[in-house]
Formats: C-alpha cells, structure tokens, sequence
C-alpha cells in the first residue's frame, strides 16, 4: 500500500514538474521507484541513474525528494477508521442481555422437567 501510495504522489508532484531541459513526463511510475529504490540502497549513483535513463541529475534529486516526502506523508497518515469512543452503559446492557437470556434458559429447562415428571403421575 504504501509502495503504491508513494508511486502515486511521486507521479503527481515529480509528473509536473520541469527541471532543466527534461522532465519526468515520459517517465514511468515503476521507473521512478526503481530509480529511487537503486539510488537509497546504493546500488546506483545519482549521475548513472541519470545516464542509465537519460534525465538529467537535479530530475533524479527530485525523484528522491519527492519519494521521501511522499513516504513520510503516508507513514504520518493513521490507518483505518478513527477509534470509537466506548459505551459502557451498551456494554453493560448487553452483559445483562445475556445473563437474563442464561436465566430464562434455566427456567425453561427447569419447567420442561418439572411439567415431565407431573405427567408421569
């Protein structure tokens, strides 16, 4: 999720800017994070990936500023639906739904009995 997330603002934000003569326009999103992934983990060096894709260097600084503000936007953001705030007087109402419901089933397991052994005599 994130991977996609951070492809997406890259794609925005790196998409539609221009730096220098050349832009990342023609530039896939999967690309993008490759460069980004060769350069972070240091398989690549900024000015080869810029000759290995023919962009030019401050377009790749870009790819890596954008991806790192795209990552760290979508780590800040918190998952999920904001928590509920509790209510104990449902949880309490609830608790004492089932404990009736047990009781009832006592009476009428007790009644059952009781109605069976009249009916033997």
């Amino acid at each position: 999720m994130l991977t996609y997330h951070v492809a997406v603002m890259l794609e925005e934000r790196v998409g539609q800017q221009r730096v220098g003569s050349s832009s990342t326009e023609g530039v896939e999103r999967e690309t993008k994070w490759e460069i980004f992934l060769q350069i972070t983990s240091g398989e690549i060096t900024q000015a080869d990936a810029a000759r290995k894709w023919m962009v030019d260097v401050s377009t790749v600084i870009g790819i890596r500023r954008t991806v790192k503000d795209a990552a760290l936007a979508a780590l800040a953001a918190k998952p999920g639906r904001p928590a509920k705030e509790r209510d104990w007087a449902l949880e309490a109402a609830r608790s004492e739904i089932a404990q009736l419901t047990e009781a009832i089933k006592a009476q009428a397991i007790e009644l059952a009995v009781v109605r069976g052994k009249a009916g033997w005599g």
